[in-house]
């Protein structure tokens, strides 16, 4: 989950523990578990397995031995489970849109993706003109330009541009230039010696090879391209800034003027702005700003053909999914199979319903959310939110790290965050985007929609009511510069959440998940931002070190954690995602006890075969994370996720929180309950 807050007051006050906004009973969800419920929580576990040991196995043994990886997922988890939950549903309500008729806007969209027929017979002919436009870039200035226009349709190469809010006066947004332009993953896969990555190395020049080749160019000059390519890309990784240092605000984040920008980073800037729409832009933010002067420097000493020949290649790439089936495979070949361990390509329904929700997803969202979320739901989410951040307040002045003042503050930040349950109270009108009978066409025509929405309002107020996920989306997020914590309707529901179950399965399930983003806002980015979503230091120095200190303890647990032989987590990029992680179980468990005793229900007490509502709390949150993944998915993961492998996100937090070991009865020093242990919040 990414880090993403109504202003909700839920009381007046800012005391700590005087006011915490808990209702006479709080959430009305249930004790009971229904049986068939309860018999599928205990056979997704491995009864025999010790919690106080392996907790992850304990949880999810019985799951990960009955399931077995799909052939078309390089991962696959309950996570995904609910996914395809989702887009079984949205299947279906494609189908009976597109039996509408053209009128039907999803309707048409999805019968020109399934037209795998007229996909073939079409060809290159969508992409032709583009290709055309590519090949007659003959110097720096129009290199500009084109790589304007390819930003417009999604083709990401050079730099990224990004319209967010200013970090500093955050009810305005601006445009953000960042680095981007890799065909690999992450640079680590451009500069590593290691064997795997020269392996890898050389397969993706066979490939960009390949694709150049399909994609008109005589099997010599592609050959020769894709050596060019490949080492232009090496050169673009070396001056990119490590992944884990782009976590720092304050990175992202310089200003300058268009004088500055002319001066500093000397490129067609006028000719790009014009491309995107934008000519007047008077200022943008470089992230990083080092990455930019270098990037100019080797537009000017790289030979334009070269850079024609990466146009095209990234062109191609970005397409690849949406062109004739020799384009598809030989994509799925290099990205699924040889990266990342995938044997099958995902069907074609599965691809599409992912194509039609990306271009179209408040659209398509209206329907899953009438079928798939009710009232009643989101009532109950708001009421364990509300829960949750009551926990959270009243937990701050148990940390001695803490003073007052930034306690203080601490409780303001969390009470102005905005909570954003299920969809939307606006949706998007699409009523200007044109879909017809051409699949890449439409992608285009969508993306470059989108595109033109989000420059528009560069300069312009942010629009507060706008989500960065479409509703049928399994995620859910924290926005620093809004300060709200958004979750769609896709993630409220079973595993992780039903209105009628039982308040231990919901708050070890979704609510794991609401401490964690509340937790967002703390961790050492959030932190940085106040709760109007400034960037501005609001702790006293003093506790800001003493926070540090506690960070670097869980930097270094995770750095710790293997995920195959010799690939360790890096504790600096999963940060983040692991203070939230620590924090999100905390409050949630906090939260179920408050919970059970205004609902006088004994937590000691059995609530499944073999189980208290507390291990029952436990259980549940073990099992959200049953996962299986190819090797080599692990390794891409642990050099790309700024999240932790799914063990490593069950038995660390859990491993760290005495409450864990006292409702297991784990003995100290046991694997999980450890002599030392990280807290933060």
């Amino acid at each position: 989950m990414n880090p993403r807050f109504i202003a909700s007051s839920l009381c007046a006050a800012l005391a700590l523990t005087a006011c915490n906004g808990r209702g006479p009973k709080g959430p009305s969800t249930k004790a009971a578990i229904p049986k068939e419920v309860a018999a599928e929580v205990v056979a997704n576990m491995d009864t025999e397995a010790a919690p106080c040991e392996d907790f992850y196995r304990y949880a999810c043994g019985g799951w990960l031995d009955a399931t077995a990886l799909p052939a078309d997922e390089p991962r696959y988890g309950r996570f995904h489970v609910l996914r395809d939950r989702n887009k079984e549903a949205l299947r279906t309500i494609l189908e009976q849109a597109a039996a509408k008729g053209a009128d039907d806007k999803l309707g048409r969209y999805w019968n020109a993706c399934m037209d795998e027929p007229g996909i073939e017979s079409r060809g290159l002919e969508t992409l032709a003109p583009v290709l055309r436009e590519i090949d007659a870039v003959d110097d720096a200035d129009a290199l500009l330009a084109e790589a304007g226009r390819l930003h417009r349709r999604g083709v990401k190469v050079l730099f990224d541009l990004a319209v967010e809010p200013d970090y500093e006066r955050p009810e305005l947004n601006i445009a953000y230039l960042g680095q981007d332009g890799l065909g690999l993953p992450d640079r680590e896969f451009y500069v590593s010696t290691e064997p795997r990555m020269v392996q890898l190395r050389e397969a993706y020049l066979g490939h960009v090879a390949r694709m150049l080749t399909l994609s008109g160019l005589a099997t010599d000059a592609a050959q020769k391209a894709a050596a060019d390519v490949v080492a232009l890309e090496g050169r673009i990784a070396t001056i990119s800034v490590p992944r884990e240092q782009l976590r720092e605000p304050e990175r992202r984040y310089n200003i300058v003027d268009r004088k500055a920008l002319d001066a500093q980073v000397p490129l067609a800037w006028t000719e790009y702005f014009t491309a995107i729409g934008r000519t007047e832009l008077a200022q943008v933010s470089l992230a990083p700003k080092e990455y930019f002067p270098a990037l100019a420097k080797e537009i000017q000493t790289t030979p334009i053909a070269t850079w024609r020949s990466y146009l095209r290649w990234h062109t191609v790439h970005t397409a690849a999914d949406h062109l004739p089936s020799a384009f598809v495979q030989e994509h799925f070949s290099f990205f699924g199979k040889t990266l990342r361990g995938q044997q099958a390509i995902a069907p074609r329904w599965k691809r599409c319903v992912d194509a039609t929700d990306g271009a179209l997803g408040e659209l398509l969202g209206q329907d899953f959310v009438a079928q798939r979320f009710s009232p009643r739901s989101k009532e109950v989410a708001l009421e364990m939110i509300t829960e949750i951040e009551s926990a959270f307040a009243d937990g701050l002045p148990k940390l001695a790290w803490m003073d007052p003042s930034t306690r203080t503050a601490a409780v303001g930040k969390m009470r102005a965050i905005v909570n954003k349950i299920g969809y939307p109270d606006k949706w998007r009108d699409y009523s200007a985007l044109t879909i017809a009978d051409d699949h890449l066409g439409n992608v285009a025509a969508a993306i470059g929609f989108e595109f033109d929405r989000n420059v528009r309002q560069i300069g312009g107020p942010v629009d507060r009511g706008e989500w960065e996920m479409s509703p049928p989306t399994v995620n859910a997020y924290y926005n620093a510069s809004g300060n709200e914590m958004v979750f769609p309707a896709g993630i409220l529901q079973p595993p992780f959440f039903r209105e009628d179950w039982p308040m231990a399965m919901n708050m070890g399930g979704i609510g794991m998940v609401m401490g964690h983003e509340l937790t967002h806002g703390f961790d050492d980015q959030g932190r940085k931002f106040d709760g109007e979503g400034k960037l501005r230091l609001w702790w006293a120095p003093e506790v800001g070190t003493r926070f540090e200190e506690r960070t670097a303890c869980v930097d270094t647990l995770y750095s710790g954690y293997e995920v195959q032989p010799g690939v360790h987590l890096s504790g600096k990029l999963t940060l983040g995602e692991n203070i939230a992680d620590l924090g999100g179980i905390k409050q949630s468990h906090a939260a179920f006890l408050a919970w059970a005793q205004q609902h006088g229900v004994d937590p000691k007490s059995e609530a499944a075969p073999g189980l208290t509502h507390e291990q029952l709390f436990f259980v549940s949150f073990g099992q959200i994370w049953c996962t299986k993944s190819t090797p080599q998915n692990d390794e891409v993961m642990a050099l790309t996720d700024s999240h932790s492998h799914p063990r490593y996100r069950v038995n660390g937090p859990l491993a760290n929180l005495p409450e864990f070991g006292d409702a297991f009865s784990c003995q100290p020093g046991a694997p999980m309950r450890p002599v030392d242990r990280c807290e933060v919040w």
